[in-house]
């Protein structure tokens, strides 16, 4: 299979999961965050704009995000996003979710 084909679109449940966890480790702004996700899941997801900053946008509005306006390397300036202290809470919770979840599917795609 080549990449082309293991290319997915990231499903909506787990949008927010992919992008909270992405800025876990340092701050970064939208493009980033997309190049970021792009180079870690070896380009199987790519998520489009037209995803990516509304969920930025939903995920500040809740608290879980924390953006602030800051010049890139390039000197222009961009919003960069990090974690809350609420967003940290909400993605220790949804790893935990996901691992259940995939020990579960283990069990079941291991049956006979």
């Amino acid at each position: 299979m080549n990449p082309d084909e293991r290319r997915t679109d990231i499903l909506q449940g787990m949008l927010d999961l992919v992008i909270l966890k992405t800025v876990s480790s340092e701050p970064l702004h939208g493009y980033g965050i997309a190049q970021r996700i792009r180079l870690i899941t070896a380009e199987r997801f790519r998520i489009p704009q037209g995803s990516l900053y509304p969920a930025l946008h939903r995920l500040e509005n809740k608290g879980l995000l924390r953006g602030e306006w800051m010049p890139t390397a390039t000197g222009r300036e961009a919003k960069f996003y990090r974690l809350t202290a609420k967003g940290r809470r909400q993605l220790d919770t949804e790893i935990a979710g996901w691992r259940d979840l995939a020990a579960t599917m283990t069990l079941v795609l291991g049956s006979t």
